[in-house]
C-alpha cells in the first residue's frame, strides 16, 4: 500500500483495505464533508501544496487523489462497460432540476438572498411576517397587505379540536414525530375537493398560509401536552413569534426572546433546494396537494443528516463541558474520523451568513439571563475549528440556534421542530413555485446489476 493510501485510511479513520479506486467522497460515512476538509489539510501537510477550491472540488476520489499525489498512474481508457455507463451525480449534487426566484445562495462569497434582498438586510430590519409575505407573493408588502397577511395567519391560529385531541394522544413522542403525524391529519380538516379534481393554487396558497400558522401552534400544543398543561392560547393581536413563543412557554416571552424567535424564523425561512424543500417540491410536483407536500417535507427534514442535526448540536456544549476542553475535544473527535456538530455546509465555503444574526441573539440571551457559559464554550470550539474554515468548514445555522432554545428554557428535542416553524414559509413558496409551472420530477437511476436472468422453473 502507498503511502497516500495510508494517508487516506489513517485520516478518515478506516481499514486500508476499504483505499479503491472506487472509493467516493460521500459513498461511506466516514468521508463526510468535514472528512473531505481534513483529507485536504493531510494532503497539504503530508505533500507541501495549497489544495485551492478548485483542486478540493477535483480531488473528490481515491483515484483522483492518488493520481494527485503520484503515487498510481490511472488507467488511460475506461473499460468498455465503464465507459458505457451514464454518467451518475450521487445525490444530484451539482444538478440544477429547475428556474428559482425565490432564494439566491453564493456559496463562496456567503451570500443569501430571498427575492433579491439580503438575509442581513431582513434579519436586522423585517418581521417574520413581511419575510413570509415576500416569499409567498414575490415582493415586500405594503402596509395595507401586510395587515390583510397578518389577519389571515391570526385567522388560521386554532387548530381543529380533533388535531388537538391527536396531539394530547401524542404526548408521549417525540416532537418531530407529533408534528408530523398532526401535520398530515390537517388535510382531512381543510376545504375538501371534489373527487377528480387538483387543488388549484389559489387553493393551495390558502393551505399553505394556514399551514405557516397552523404548525407553531401544533408545536406548542404537543410540548403543553406533554408538560402536563393545557395550550394556553395567545391574544389574538400578538404577532406571529410573540404568539407562538406565548403558547409554548405558557407565558408573556421576554422582549428579547420575541426579538430572537422573530429573527431566527427569519434566518431559517428558506434555503433553496434543499432536501425537505425538493420533498415538498416531489410531493406537490405530483398534485398530492399543499398539506401532503409539507408532511412530506416535515417528514424528510426530521432526518438527522438534514434538520435533524440541530438537535445534536446542543449536546456539543455538555460533551466538551468547558471552553479550555474545546480543543482537546476537536481533536479527539477528528483522531475517530466524528465530525464535529455544528460545522460544515454542503453549499456554503464560507461561513454561514445566517450565522452571525443567531450569534448576536445568543449573546443578548445570554446576557439577559446571566449565563454565558454555553456562548463561551461554542466561541471556544469555533476557534478550535479555525484550521477547517478555510477550507468551507465553518460554524453553520445550527451551532448557536439550539443555545438559545436551551437560554429559553427550552428541551433540546425541540430544536428541530423549532426550525420547521420557520422553514413553513419557505416550503409553501417553493411549492408554490412549483405548482405554477409544473413538471413531474422524475430522476433516474443507472442500473448495474444483474440482467438476463432465467427463473429457475425446473427447481420446482
Amino acid at each position: 500500500m502507498s503511502s497516500v493510501d495510508r494517508l487516506i485510511a489513517r485520516t478518515l479513520g478506516i481499514a486500508e483495505d476499504r483505499v479503491t479506486d472506487t472509493l467516493e467522497y460521500q459513498s461511506i460515512r466516514e468521508w463526510d464533508s468535514l472528512g473531505h476538509v481534513s483529507l485536504m489539510v493531510a494532503l497539504e501537510g503530508a505533500y507541501g501544496v495549497v489544495v485551492d477550491d478548485e483542486r478540493l472540488l477535483a480531488l473528490r476520489s481515491v483515484a483522483a487523489i492518488r493520481a494527485f499525489a503520484g503515487g498510481h498512474t490511472p488507467k488511460t481508457a475506461p473499460a468498455p462497460e465503464a465507459a458505457e455507463r451514464t454518467t451518475v451525480h450521487r445525490g444530484l449534487e451539482g444538478i440544477s432540476f429547475d428556474h428559482t426566484s425565490i432564494t439566491r445562495i453564493d456559496g463562496a462569497a456567503g451570500t443569501l438572498e430571498y427575492r433579491g434582498y439580503s438575509i442581513h438586510d431582513l434579519a436586522e430590519h423585517a418581521s417574520f411576517e413581511e419575510v413570509g409575505y415576500l416569499l409567498i407573493h414575490g415582493e415586500l408588502p405594503d402596509a395595507a397587505a401586510l395587515e390583510t397577511f397578518e389577519k389571515e395567519l391570526r385567522a388560521a391560529r386554532a387548530l381543529p379540536g380533533p388535531v388537538l385531541d391527536l396531539a394530547r394522544s401524542l404526548a408521549h413522542a417525540r416532537p418531530m414525530e407529533a408534528l408530523r403525524t398532526c401535520v398530515s391529519a390537517l388535510g382531512a380538516f381543510g376545504p375538501q375537493r371534489e373527487r377528480g379534481t387538483d387543488e388549484t393554487y389559489e387553493q393551495a396558497r390558502e393551505a399553505g398560509i394556514a399551514l405557516i400558522a397552523q404548525i407553531p401552534m401544533i408545536v406548542a400544543a404537543h410540548h403543553a401536552f406533554r408538560s402536563g398543561r393545557e395550550p394556553l392560547v395567545p391574544a389574538e393581536e400578538t404577532s406571529h413569534a410573540d404568539a407562538f413563543l406565548t403558547a409554548l412557554l405558557g407565558e408573556r416571552p421576554t422582549p428579547a426572546a420575541v426579538r430572537f424567535l422573530n429573527k431566527g424564523l427569519i434566518v431559517h425561512a428558506d434555503h433553496s433546494a434543499n432536501a425537505s424543500a425538493f420533498t415538498a417540491r416531489v410531493a406537490i410536483g405530483c398534485r398530492a396537494g399543499m398539506t401532503a407536500a409539507l408532511t412530506a417535507a416535515v417528514a424528510a427534514f426530521g432526518g438527522s443528516v438534514h434538520g435533524g442535526a440541530a438537535e445534536r448540536v446542543v449536546g456539543l456544549i455538555d460533551q466538551v463541558g468547558s471552553p479550555e476542553r474545546a480543543g482537546t475535544h476537536v481533536a479527539e473527535l477528528r483522531r475517530r474520523g466524528e465530525p464535529v456538530m455544528g460545522f460544515g455546509h454542503r453549499v456554503y465555503r464560507t461561513e454561514d451568513p445566517r450565522v452571525r444574526h443567531l450569534r448576536a441573539t445568543v449573546v443578548e440571551l445570554s446576557e439577559e439571563r446571566g449565563d454565558t457559559r454555553g456562548l463561551d464554550i461554542l466561541d471556544a470550539v469555533s476557534a478550535a475549528m479555525q484550521p477547517y474554515h478555510r477550507h468551507g468548514v465553518a460554524p453553520n445555522v445550527d451551532l448557536y440556534a439550539g443555545l438559545a432554545y436551551r437560554l429559553l428554557g427550552l428541551p433540546d428535542d425541540l430544536a428541530v421542530s423549532l426550525f420547521v416553524v420557520g422553514r413553513t414559509a419557505g416550503w409553501v413558496a417553493q411549492a408554490l413555485e412549483q405548482q405554477s409551472n409544473n413538471v413531474l420530477i422524475r430522476p433516474l437511476l443507472d442500473y448495474m446489476g444483474p440482467q438476463g436472468r432465467e427463473f429457475p422453473t425446473a427447481a420446482r
